[in-house]
């Protein structure tokens, strides 16, 4: 074999390992990635550690790659029945399974060497459990009615490992959030779920699009008003201001936009909600932002 081919071969694992870790669609990291920042914001009031700020975002996007890897693990057997994933590596059988459980393991331990500058006892804990979600969520879909909720609170740990970081505690407000963010997930994700829902009928998965029937469009909307509800509640506990406010409004707004997407349940439309949805965080992150900013500038 030449260098050259032997070089090709190795460019397209690579290529490969890339798609299993959904590098190239990073919508779900900017979707664990805003719960994160909110919690770091909110704890450090405004002025985290720089270096906390990068441990954390290196941290989403190694832990939602090994989610992505234990999710088509798990789905090995059913995504070359649905369209939509037919492709993927594993589905193709492109990938091993020997090679997608070495990469999530690698995975892991880069995330977890990554907090050990920052490590304390009550951090190492969050991270185990953090890990548990993680490598747990894939599976539950096979018994859960809602288990969107179980993915919310997987994208949503962050928030107590945050404060744990820079607090030193965890405290209700980190809680709260993570439920905000619960309600959030559910959301978005039965918008995704939408998507896929006659081939997840067929096949026997279960969702929340399924679970909700003909109310999912009502009930995705009211998981927006919760989330919405409980930031506002955080906003009050931490004494944030109109700039916050603002953001909520604006989060408000794109999901009443999402509402005129989904409504009919069109399959392209509902997915374009989904990936919509990294603009209701990055507002609620700017007010959440702004708030500190003028803060402290006063």
């Amino acid at each position: 074999m030449s260098e050259t081919t032997q070089t090709f071969r190795w460019l397209e694992r690579l290529t490969l390992y890339e798609r299993l870790m959904r590098l190239d669609k990073p919508i779900g990291i900017l979707l664990l990635l805003w719960p994160t920042l909110w919690g770091l914001w909110i704890a450090a009031e405004g002025e985290p550690s720089w270096v906390i700020v990068w441990i954390f975002t290196l941290g989403v996007v190694l832990m939602r790659s090994a989610g992505c890897v234990i999710n088509d693990f798990a789905d090995r057997n059913i995504d070359p029945f649905v369209e939509r994933t037919k492709e993927r590596p594993l589905a193709a059988r492109r990938v091993s399974v020997k090679e997608a459980l070495t990469l999530f393991f690698v995975l892991t331990l880069l995330a977890f060497l990554l907090i050990l500058p920052i490590l304390t006892p009550l951090l190492f804990w969050l991270a185990v459990v953090a890990f548990l979600l993680a490598a747990s969520y894939p599976f539950t879909k096979r018994f859960l009615s809602i288990p969107q909720a179980y993915l919310g609170v997987a994208f949503g740990f962050g928030v107590p490992m945050a404060f744990a970081a820079i607090r030193g505690e965890v405290p209700s407000l980190a809680w709260w959030m993570l439920a905000a963010n619960v309600f959030w997930a559910i959301a978005y994700d039965t918008e995704y779920a939408l998507v896929d829902i006659e081939d997840d009928r067929k096949i026997g998965i279960k969702t929340s699009a399924l679970t909700f029937g003909r109310f999912v469009i009502p009930l995705i909307m009211l998981c927006y008003f919760f989330a919405l509800a409980i930031l506002a509640f955080v906003g009050w506990q931490a004494q944030l201001g109109w700039p916050y406010a603002l953001g909520l409004l604006g989060a408000a707004a794109i999901s009443a936009y999402h509402y005129r997407l989904i409504r009919t349940r069109e399959r392209e439309k509902c997915f374009r909600a989904f990936l919509h949805n990294n603009w209701f965080g990055a507002a609620i992150f700017a007010g959440l932002a702004l708030d500190y900013l003028l803060r402290q500038s006063a």
